[in-house]
Formats: C-alpha cells, sequence, structure tokens
C-alpha cells in the first residue's frame, strides 16, 4: 500500500524517507473514504507527514474498524500501525506494549511475516528509546522471520539497514 512512496530510509533515524508533496496528494486522493485499506494509508501518510495528533485519531478508528469487521491479520496490521504513531509522539512504552503483543500473537499464528513486521517496529521503537542492544535482537528477529517467510528484497534490505544501524550506535555508545 504505502511501499511505492518510500523513497529510503534514513541510516540514523531508521524512519522512512518520502516526497512529502507526492504523500500529500495521494492524502487527498483518498479523501474521506472510510475503508479499512483507506483508513491505514491515511494514517500511514498522516504519520510520514508529521501529523502525528490526525494520525492517531485514524489509527484509533482503524483499529476499531478492523476489529468490528476485519480479520485478525488486518487487525493486528491496524495495531501495529497505531503503535507506529505513538512511538513518533514518545510513547515508547505503550508502543512497545502493543507491538510485543502484536508479535506473539502474529508467531503465535504462524504468521511469519506479520511477526516480522511488528519486531522491526519494536526494534525502531527501541532503537529511538537509544537501547540499541534490543533494537538489534528485534530486527536480528525480524530478519530471521522475513527470510523464513520470503518477503520481498526490499524488505530484507530495510532490515539489514537497522541491524548496522544498531551495531553502529550500540558500539559508539559503548565506547563513549
Amino acid at each position: 500500500m504505502t511501499v511505492g512512496y518510500i523513497l529510503g530510509y534514513d541510516p540514523d533515524t531508521l524512519r522512512e524517507i518520502v516526497d512529502p508533496e507526492q504523500c500529500a496528494e495521494r492524502l487527498d486522493e483518498i479523501g474521506e473514504q472510510r475503508s479499512l485499506p483507506a483508513l491505514l494509508e491515511r494514517v500511514w501518510l498522516l504519520k510520514v507527514l508529521g501529523r502525528l495528533d490526525e494520525a492517531l485519531v485514524l489509527a484509533e478508528q482503524a483499529v476499531r474498524v478492523a476489529r468490528m469487521g476485519g480479520t485478525r491479520k488486518d487487525l493486528l496490521r491496524a495495531r501495529v500501525l497505531h503503535a507506529t504513531i505513538l512511538q513518533n509522539r514518545g510513547a515508547f512504552a505503550a508502543a512497545i506494549q502493543e507491538l510485543t503483543t502484536c508479535a506473539e500473537e502474529a508467531e503465535g499464528q504462524n504468521w511469519p511475516l506479520l511477526a516480522a513486521f511488528a519486531y522491526q517496529h519494536r526494534g525502531k521503537v527501541s532503537y529511538d528509546a537509544e537501547d540499541f542492544v534490543t533494537a538489534r535482537t528485534d530486527f536480528k528477529r525480524a530478519l530471521f522471520l522475513r527470510q523464513e517467510g520470503g518477503a520481498p528484497e526490499d524488505q530484507l534490505e530495510s532490515t539489514l539497514l537497522a541491524v548496522d544501524a544498531a551495531e553502529r550506535r550500540s558500539r559508539s555508545s559503548i565506547a563513549s
């Protein structure tokens, strides 16, 4: 859904690099559509545009819509996205709790790619909180699950970038 808008990842922050104009145009195109895919895409676009208050309200709505009419996978995706908004707002503990629950449920259901998605984002939360050792552990778990699940090359590359960044940061924090 949003992969086409990602131009790359910042090697220091691990955040998506996007073209803000393209994202704003897409947000306008979607308008007020209420389908779950449209809601999730709007949340992501608002997040990458830095409009976190709006993103949080829509993320909560997306979780409710997924709970009422989506599949369990839909609900997990919506909850992971909601947790990324919490992360960007600095609510690291809440984001980690949500992502941990999502990762465990996805692994329990044998959905490796969805579990990897949750671990990758939990690693990003730890990375933002400057817990680089924990971040590295989550990124490596995500990499394993993505390899096991046959993830596309761009997902494997983004995870490898995250592992490298966490290793680099963890070495530099030990050296200081």
